[in-house]
């Protein structure tokens, strides 16, 4: 790109080329053209940011929470926000000496942490993250005029970290809320909030990653964007003016930014906010499974052409999944007709849907393809699922097959059957050499040898007759009320 300035100069400099090509006019395609010119790439500027951030600045506020003088506790000289922080990016709490002499008496109210969030619609309500406001007495929003308001909490989510507050105020200007399945790696994007305090702070980056798996319940954005303390709750626009998410995290070892940011996509947040807003809580649906990916060797010993897909480890009991006909050691592939290509699609999905809805299932079972019709429950606060064992006790007997695998396995009673809610399988009375490599153990009952349903020592004995053991045989366990694949692999 050549500036005017450079345009002058080149005028003023008497450039032959340049006054035959304004002279001859199309007479200029007569003269030859340098190679290097033809070849050389198209040259770009960098973004300009300022027409975005006089769109955007005015919805993008600052928050300020307060508590009640008692209503904190200190840890090694520091408060609970300050502690928060420090455990929610991983970084080891750093020892402060003890203060020494009398304390001085707390302030009725305290200041708790300051943090931004954005204007959603123009009479007053403002989106954040739930970790902003959770705990707080009192919260004020500060408009980017200076005008201040005290804010109610209308609902937080913690498993998303939302949260919407309202504010008594009309004619706000709102952000517009972007399309996340537009934003792509490599995309420039912008951030405004209050780091350290500093409000209407600007920064910029790229898109680092999409559906960035980090443990929690949504896949987040990653970019580069510099976040610090203070921009949580604060909107990741683009460059159409656009907020694509909700700046929340970042990954530290100090405390501070170091290239790795991470935000709520926006179309999540916006169906958490509408439930906040509509009902003040969050309505998720659930199926009752303990899940976990497949491993690649099991999946190719399953016929799968990539380790995809949900493990049913266990099935809770009266729940929607027992209901529908779900057993522990299925595979789901689908839900309501869509993929499920790695385990954290599925309880995604499932939350999704609204409690009370009937859907349907596919899932892979020895070898075979079952769909199953599902009434999705909801789940409950906090809800928290205890898993049971059972203590069975018998003698032990073993084909010399199995003693070939170095099993030796028991009939499983009808007690113990009922007790882990199956229809039947064999226990492992003891386990060495390649069983013993592949972590079966004393207890295991085996629900299925390579793909085939296993129900007693009879057809234990027959399934182990037809595999080839000269490849490694898949087999489907139930540990207490866990169930598991693992392969067992000939010796060489």
């Amino acid at each position: 790109m050549i500036s005017s300035m450079d345009w002058k100069r080149g005028l003023q400099s008497g450039s032959l080329a340049l006054m035959l090509a304004l002279s001859a006019g199309a007479g200029l395609l007569a003269h030859p053209v340098p190679v290097h010119a033809q070849s050389a790439p198209p040259l770009r500027g960098l973004p300009d940011f300022t027409e975005l951030v006089e769109q955007v600045g005015p919805a993008v506020v600052n928050i300020r929470t307060t508590e009640k003088a008692g209503t904190r506790s200190s840890t090694n000289g520091m408060d609970e926000e300050m502690l928060e922080f420090f455990k929610r990016f991983g970084i080891p709490v750093p020892k402060t000496p003890r203060q020494q002499g009398p304390q001085r008496q707390q302030p009725e109210e305290q200041p708790r942490g300051v943090a931004s969030g954005f204007i959603l619609s123009s009479d007053g309500y403002v989106m954040t993250n739930a970790h902003v406001v959770d705990g707080a007495d009192e919260v004020l929003v500060t408009l980017p005029d200076k005008r201040e308001f005290k804010a109610r909490i209308i609902g937080a989510d913690k498993r998303t970290d939302v949260a919407v507050v309202k504010i008594d105020a009309t004619g706000l200007p709102a952000v517009r809320v972007g399309d996340v399945s537009r934003l792509k790696a490599g995309e420039w994007v912008m951030a405004i909030g209050s780091p350290f305090g500093l409000e209407n702070t600007v920064t910029a980056g790229i898109v680092s990653a999409k559906q960035r798996d980090t443990g929690d319940y949504l896949p987040f954005i990653q970019t580069d964007v510099a976040i610090n303390p203070g921009n949580s709750g604060g909107p990741l626009i683009n460059m159409r003016g656009e907020v694509v998410g909700i700046n929340s995290q970042i990954y530290s070892r100090s405390g501070g930014f170091m290239g790795i940011s991470f935000a709520i996509p926006i179309d999540e947040a916006m169906r958490v906010s509408e439930q906040l807003r509509a009902t003040g809580r969050v309505s998720r649906g659930r199926i009752g499974v303990q899940i976990e990916s497949v491993p690649k060797d099991v999946a190719e010993s399953l016929g799968f052409a990539k380790s995809q897909g949900a493990l049913v480890r266990g099935v809770e009991s009266g729940s929607p999944a027992e209901k529908a006909g779900i057993e522990a050691g299925d595979i789901i592939t689908r839900y309501d007709g869509k993929a499920v290509d790695k385990v954290a699609d599925l309880p995604r999905l499932v939350g999704n849907t609204k409690p009370g809805t009937k859907t349907s299932v596919t899932v892979f079972r020895r070898g075979a393809t079952r769909e199953l019709s599902i009434t999705i429950a909801e789940v409950e606060p906090d809800e928290k699922v205890a898993a049971k064992s059972a203590d069975v006790e018998s003698k032990g007997k073993s084909s010399s097959a199995a003693q070939q695998l170095g099993l030796v396995v028991a009939e499983l009673t009808a007690p113990q059957a009922k007790e882990l809610k199956i229809k039947g399988g064999v226990r492992v009375v003891s386990a060495d050499d390649a069983a013993a490599r592949a972590g079966l153990r004393a207890d295991d009952v085996i629900v299925a040898l390579a793909n085939t349903e296993v129900r007693n020592v009879k057809d234990f004995d027959a399934a182990l007759a037809k595999v080839d053991k000269t490849k490694p045989i898949n087999v489907l366990l139930r540990r207490g009320e866990w169930a598991q694949y693992t392969l067992i692999r000939p010796v060489r």
